[in-house]
Order: structure tokens, then C-alpha cells, then sequence
């Protein structure tokens, strides 16, 4: 983690200046996942993968860029058939082909003699030897293809070479017209054609498509592709309706061009009336709303309907279907305070609640429609998974909060008769169902949750077979990640929040490691770099003393058969150096220094506490150092030291604990004791210079947010750290000693009034502004500079202080 060493609130007018700063730095936060930015428990492949790819996600413009059909496996599997050779070796040569290969291939005129012994074996190659018709087409294609794939260099931009395309191009057409086998007319067709496309010769190219592969009788995928061509010059010429209707049959019938299609489909930018305008049959007016529902990502209710409309029977409706719930998944589900899966969770000022109630009102409507779509769905099976409709419209009731309604459309179906995925979907909704207890924060018998729980940890256990190593990732992987992030949803939104609300921290946080546990076998055991930002987040600013101690006894419980063993073992798996780190950080924030001391000789001696670093220095010097003993007069810069003057969590506490035992023992010098201890608290908040003894991020908008957790009542306000001020004071008669009490008393009392002025509710640099005036009063009339003013200014420490804090100078200057 990085930390910017930028503004902070200091004992200075210059605070006003820190409110416009935007720098966050916030541990291990990064970008959101495109496949998991909302709650999802309805999988968007429930009713099959062949549209998988146009799944609902609004973060991206298509769920995935991948073809559910590969282009060079049907080539191939069509060579393969053409020639009865092996489709394997058709691939080998015509795709795989590394440089070395492609560099013997290049010049290959059919004498195979010539070529290494593992090429001589190459099935496709035995049989272009013995087709002589088959290799002259070969040697032609190979001829074609630096035209045709050209890798673009928008550095150095290449024009492509229109001539020689159309030369290739005539020559192509000629072949065609001699060429009597099928298989190869039609090849040598698509070569003419799309040579004359990329030579910008769109009538050409049309003709030949018109003429020849239109025509054609063969049943190939070629065909498909040609038209693709065709669709495109259609566009280029003029006609971008009949273009969106031609790219919509290419979407229908070649599944290894599906993605293009689509997105050229909407790069004619033609109305959904333009493309139907030429469309004859039922499936091809559903294909096209089809296409128009993929491409909306707002309620599309009507798109649904057509589809089933004209061609109920097809897929293309149950996907159709599956989206809108998705969009309502993402409208209705709220992710929970302690699982939020956007930075949203920081910025408590986008506050939207005006409007919640009328958006949810409009959102439920939209889930009531769908809900009725799926009933008819399931009641007219003339779709051929009717049970989807059923399941649709219980998890959809589910959603509502009728459970008992949702659990009486579950009891119509048999699970055991249903395909696996709906099956797969069914389990889901039943333990959703099952857990409506969880969610209303009642008490409820986990057990009888545990059977699916051991389900879904198989489920989510295949489809992370290979750990990553570390916890950063690609987001390539994450799109069938379904069932992992089922699970971990059901864990940390809803059975985590449950236990919380039962009063059982320590349980919560086992529930948000355990949906974090992604992996049967955990590759690196530390407790933290398992988790989740979210996780991480949770235990680290939630749990205290009492919940890390709940957390060691259940530890101890991983022996049995229940979920609380099943929880307990997942902690299990890690190590403990993290927990008794965190263990001992609660204590330090709650001020049992003994018992941090404790808990830190747990920990292994090698151990690496953090320190944070700067972003602005280089790497040798980028660690930041603490000592939270050092006094200081302004908050910043922030006094940080270098290695050896450093001090860590461990010395820390055991440094505290003495001057703490010391306040008892030595009572002469007591009020020395709790002014060093003082001192060291407020640099331990987020002012001072070790901040991360008892913090483990740091962040600008940190004061923008009220107080949230426990040991905030330090770390923003800075209060126990008063309270010994005015301990030291109390227990001294030096004139000296009090007015540097009393000035940090003032510095205590400033936190107070950030951390209550709630900043963003006004406009700092609107001077006039009512709220800000008020600020701006609150920090003048602070009570403890009137006091240090009145009872101490001819003290030596007063005089520093004058002189180095601009805000007390501004307080004295003010009349």
C-alpha cells in the first residue's frame, strides 16, 4: 500500500485546503470485476451457453468476446471430412503452425518427401498429396492469406496492397468458374469474394457472392462467412437496414462468427423496423429483437415477448429471459455494509435515499412482469425447458420476500428430472428459500443448510482447480466463475450480516473467510492474502478483543460435522501470525497493553509488520517508518524516521504497557507518564505519524465519513488521547508542561470538529456558505486556545508554538 504524502489536517488554517484534496488510498482495493460488480445468485447460463456471451453486464459492452464455436475447428472439421483425413492434422497445419513449420510450408508444392518426417506423417497433408485438386487450392489459399490477415500498426500504419488483392482476386474468380467439385468452387469463390471486399470492390464482391456462393449447394460454414462479406458491402454501398438483417442471419446460423455479427450488426446503427423490414420468416424476426435485446441494457420486456412470439421454442428466449432477471438482480439485491463490492461503501455523501423508494417502486413493477412472462412460460410449454419459467418466477418471489409463495413453485418441479444446470439453479433458489430466517436477522439451524453448503463448496472447488499463487488475478478467468461467486454471495451477504445481527461477530467473520476459500488446497496459508478486500476490510476494522476471542474458541471446534466446524476449518487452513497480529492491534486500540504484548509473542519473530510507503519517494527510501514517542507541533508534514529509530507494533505495546505501570508505581512522575502515553496515542490516529500501529489503510476521505468503527473514537477523534492530557495536566504544576498540554488539548478538540462537521454537506471554497462559516467559527473559538492564550502565553513553549503553528497564530491575530 502506498500513502499520500499530501495534505493533512494541521493545527493551521491550511485544513481548509485539505478538503479539496481527492487522493484515497485504500489497502487492497482494485477495479471492480466486470463479472461480479452486482449480487448475483441466478446464473446467466442457466438455460445453456450458447448465448452466453451476450449474458447481461452493463460494464462491458458484451459479457465475453469469445464464440461458443471455434471458426478453425469447423474448417477443419470439414477438411477433415472432405479429404477422410484427421480434422487434428487439418489444424495442425492450417492454424498451429509455428514459424519454424510455417517457414517449411511456405514453399510446399506437394512433394512431401521433401518435408521433415513429422510433416510427412500429417494425415491432411498425405491426403492434399493425393488430391492434387484439393493442393492447388491450398497453394492458392496460402497465396491469399498475407492479404487477407494483416496485423494492423497504428504506429506504422501499412496501406493495403488493393492492387495485388485484386489481381488475387480475378485470378480467384477464374478458378471458381473452372472448378466442377463443390466443395472447392465454393472455396474458391469466398477467396474472390472477400478479396474484391478488401480491395474496397464491394460490387464485385457482391457479385461474386450473388452469383456464386449464394447458389452454391453445399452445406458449409463458408457459406456464413461469405455472407458476413456480403452484409458488409451491403453497408459500404449504401443500404445499412438490409445490412443489419443480413449480419442478423450470419448471427443465427454460424455460431463461430456469432460476436461479429453482432456488433456489426450494430455498427450500421439501423433501427430494429429497418432490419425487419426484410425479413420473411418468424425466426428471423426473433432472431433480430433477439439481437435488440442483447444489445439493451435497460428493462427490455418487449424484446422478450417478440421472441417468444414468433419462435417460443428457441433459446434465444430463455436467455432473453435470464437478462432481465439478471438487470433486476442488479436493480433490487443491495449488497450488504460489510460485503460492499464498490467503493461506494466509502463515500457515504453519494447518499441517494430520496429516491430509492419511487426507483424501487419502479423496479418491482418491472420484476412483476417478468414474473408473469416466466409463469406463462412455464404454463404453455411450447418452450422446451418450461421448468426455467417455474424457476424463474420463484427466485423472482424470492426476491420479494415471498418465501412461502417461491417455496410452493419450487414444490411443482423434481429436481432429480431436471437438466443439470436447472437443476444446478434449483438447489440455489431452495437454499435461498430455506434461508429466509437468515435474512430477517432471526434465529435459525444452519444445519440445515449444511448438505447444500457441501454442494456448493464441490461446485465452486471445480472450477478453481489451479490456484493463482497470489490473490491478484485477471478478470479473463472470472466469467464461469458462477458458483464461486454464489457461494461466497451466500456467505458473506447473507449468512455473515446474520450472524451479526445475532450478535456473533466472531462467527460473521469465519462466514467471510469461508466465502472467500475458493480453493480446495490453499497454496500461500497466510490469513490475509486468502481474503477478499471486503474480508480483509471486515476483519480488520470490525472485530475487537471480544470477537477475536470468540474466533479462538471456535478455532478449536474444527473437529466436528456442522457448519460451525465446517467454518472453523476453512480459519484452520491459515496461518496464525496474522490473527495474532490483528489479535494484538485490537488490543493496542482498546488500550490493554499487557495483553497486546501477549498476543504480539505469538507471532512469528520473522514476521513482517506493515509499513506503509510513499508514493513519491524512490524504492530504496519509499518505506515509512514510525515513532509514535516523538512530539511534534504541526500534523504535517508528518514526522516520520527512518528504520533503526522505528517502532513496531510489538514495541509498541510493550513500551505502553511499562509507561502504564508506571503511572501506579511512580506516581511523582505520573503526569510525564501519561503525557508520553498521550502523545503516542494521538500519533497513532489519522493526524499522526503512526497511524498504522492501530490502522491498516489510510485515506483522504477517511474524515468525510462519520465515525464508524470502535477505535475511531481514537483514530478521528483522538479522545483517550484528551483524556490523558488532561490527566498530565491535572497531576503537574508546571506553568511549561501545561501549556504544552493544553495545546494538544486544542489539537484533540480540532479533530472533534472535523469529525463532526460533517464536510461534505457544505462548499468549502463558498465563503459565504452558512455550514462553513460555522466550521471555520467552531475551529477559531476552539475553548483550549482561549486557554492557552489567557493562563499560559508568557510560558517558552507558548512562544514556539506561536511561532510554528499558523492556525494558533491566525487564533491570536483573529480580533
Amino acid at each position: 500500500m502506498k500513502i499520500f504524502e499530501k495534505l493533512s489536517p494541521i493545527s493551521s488554517i491550511f485544513l481548509i485546503t485539505f478538503f479539496g484534496e481527492i487522493a484515497v488510498n485504500i489497502a487492497c482495493g482494485g477495479e471492480v470485476d466486470p463479472y461480479d460488480y452486482y449480487i448475483s445468485y441466478f446464473h446467466n447460463n442457466v438455460q445453456g451457453d450458447e448465448y452466453t456471451s451476450f449474458a447481461f453486464n452493463q460494464m462491458a459492452y458484451l459479457n465475453s468476446e469469445e464464440n461458443t464455436e471455434s471458426e478453425s475447428e469447423i474448417n477443419s472439421r470439414e477438411w477433415g471430412k472432405y479429404l477422410d483425413v484427421k480434422p487434428q492434422d487439418v489444424h495442425q497445419i492450417m492454424y498451429d503452425a509455428d514459424s519454424a513449420m510455417k517457414a517449411k510450408l511456405q514453399l510446399y508444392d506437394g512433394k512431401i518427401s521433401e518435408l521433415p518426417d513429422s510433416l510427412q506423417k500429417n494425415t491432411f497433408l498425405q491426403g492434399l498429396n493425393k488430391h492434387k485438386s484439393a493442393l492447388k487450392y491450398y497453394i492458392f489459399a496460402k497465396s491469399c492469406e498475407p492479404f487477407a490477415n494483416v496485423d494492423f500498426d497504428l504506429w506504422n500504419p501499412k496501406p493495403r496492397d488493393t492492387a495485388g488483392m485484386s489481381l488475387l482476386a480475378t485470378e480467384a474468380l477464374t478458378l471458381t468458374k473452372s472448378e466442377k467439385d463443390a466443395f472447392l468452387k465454393l472455396r474458391y469463390a469466398y477467396q474472390a469474394e472477400r478479396m474484391f471486399h478488401y480491395a474496397g470492390q464491394h460490387d464485385d464482391s457482391k457479385n461474386v457472392f450473388e452469383k456464386f456462393i449464394k447458389t452454391n449447394q453445399s452445406n458449409s460454414a463458408v457459406k456464413g462467412w461469405a455472407l458476413a462479406l456480403y452484409a458488409g458491402s451491403v453497408r459500404r454501398l449504401g443500404n445499412p437496414d438490409e445490412s443489419a438483417f443480413l449480419f442478423s442471419k450470419v448471427f443465427a446460423s454460424n455460431p463461430e462468427r456469432r460476436v461479429q455479427a453482432y456488433k456489426n450488426y450494430y455498427y450500421n446503427s439501423a433501427p430494429v423496423s429497418g432490419a425487419l423490414k426484410y425479413a420473411k420468416t418468424d425466426e428471423e424476426k426473433a432472431n433480430i429483437w433477439a439481437i435488440n435485446g442483447f444489445g439493451n441494457s435497460d428493462f427490455d420486456i418487449e424484446s422478450l415477448n417478440k421472441v417468444y412470439q414468433y419462435d417460443p421454442k428457441s433459446q434465444l428466449t430463455g436467455t432473453l429471459l435470464v437478462r432481465e432477471v439478471n438487470k433486476l438482480e442488479q436493480a433490487l439485491i443491495e449488497a450488504n455494509d460489510i460485503a460492499k463490492i464498490s467503493f461506494d461503501y466509502y463515500f457515504s455523501y453519494n447518499d441517494r435515499s430520496k429516491s430509492k423508494d419511487s426507483v424501487r417502486n419502479v423496479n418491482l413493477k418491472q420484476l412483476n412482469e417478468i414474473r408473469n412472462f416466466a409463469v406463462k412460460l412455464a404454463a404453455e410449454k411450447k418452450y422446451p425447458q418450461p421448468e426455467l419459467g417455474t424457476l424463474t418466477a420463484a427466485y423472482l418471489l424470492w426476491m420479494e420476500n415471498k418465501d412461502a409463495v417461491a417455496s410452493s413453485y419450487l414444490n411443482t418441479l423434481n429436481p432429480e428430472k431436471l437438466p443439470e444446470k436447472l437443476r444446478d439453479q434449483y438447489r440455489i433458489t431452495d437454499l435461498l428459500i430455506k434461508a429466509k430466517n437468515i435474512k430477517k436477522g432471526n434465529p435459525f439451524n444452519e444445519n440445515n443448510l449444511l448438505p447444500t453448503l457441501k454442494w456448493l463448496d464441490e461446485k465452486r472447488f471445480a472450477e478453481n482447480k489451479s490456484h493463482p499463487g497470489d490473490k491478484y488475478y485477471d478478470w479473463a478467468d472470472q466469467e464461469d466463475k458462477r458458483f464461486s461467486r454464489t457461494t461466497r454471495n451466500f456467505y458473506q451477504q447473507l449468512l455473515a450480516p446474520a450472524y451479526l445481527k445475532l450478535g456473533d461477530t466472531a462467527k460473521a467473520a469465519l462466514a467471510m473467510v469461508k466465502g472467500d476459500l475458493e480453493y480446495k488446497i490453499v497454496k500461500d496459508n497466510s490469513l490475509f492474502k486468502n481474503m477478499s478486500y471486503q474480508t480483509t476490510a471486515f476483519w480488520q476494522q470490525y472485530l475487537s478483543p471480544k470477537s477475536m476471542q470468540g474466533l479462538l474458541n471456535y478455532k478449536k471446534k474444527a473437529a466436528g460435522s456442522d457448519v460451525t466446524a465446517m467454518l472453523s476449518k476453512a480459519l484452520n487452513q491459515l496461518k496464525n501470525d496474522d490473527f495474532y497480529e490483528l489479535f494484538g492491534t485490537t488490543y493496542l486500540r482498546t488500550h490493554q497493553y499487557g495483553k497486546a504484548v501477549q498476543m504480539f509473542a505469538k507471532v512469528s519473530p520473522d514476521y513482517h509488520y506493515f509499513n506503509p510507503e510513499n508514493w513519491y519517494a524512490d524504492d530504496a527510501n519509499s518505506k515509512l517508518y514510525a515513532n509514535p514517542f516523538i512530539q511534534t507541533i504541526n500534523d504535517f508534514p508528518k514526522k516520520y524516521v527512518n528504520a533503526k529509530a522505528s517502532i513496531t507494533k510489538k514495541d509498541f505495546a510493550a513500551e505502553m504497557f511499562r509507561l502504564q505501570k508506571l503511572t501506579t508505581s511512580d506516581k511523582k512522575n505520573a503526569a510525564l507518564y501519561y503525557y508520553k502515553m498521550a502523545n503516542a496515542v494521538y500519533q497513532t490516529g489519522y493526524y499522526g505519524n503512526s497511524w498504522f500501529l492501530i490502522s491498516y489503510d489510510w485515506s483522504t476521505y477517511a474524515n468525510a465519513s462519520p465515525a464508524r468503527y470502535g477505535y475511531d473514537v481514537d483514530y478521528k477523534k483522538a479522545q483517550t488521547a484528551k483524556n490523558w492530557y488532561l490527566k498530565a495536566r491535572s497531576l503537574s504544576t508546571n506553568a511549561d508542561f501545561k501549556a504544552k498540554c493544553t495545546f494538544m488539548l486544542a489539537k484533540c478538540a480540532q479533530k472533534q470538529i472535523i469529525v463532526n462537521s460533517k464536510l461534505n454537506s457544505f462548499s468549502y471554497w463558498n465563503k459565504d456558505d452558512m455550514k462553513y462559516q460555522n466550521f471555520i467559527n467552531a475551529n477559531y473559538n476552539n475553548p483550549y486556545f482561549k486557554e492557552l492564550k489567557l493562563k499560559y502565553s508568557k510560558t517558552p513553549f507558548y512562544q514556539v508554538a506561536a511561532g510554528e503553528c499558523s492556525y494558533l497564530g491566525d487564533f491570536i491575530a483573529k480580533k
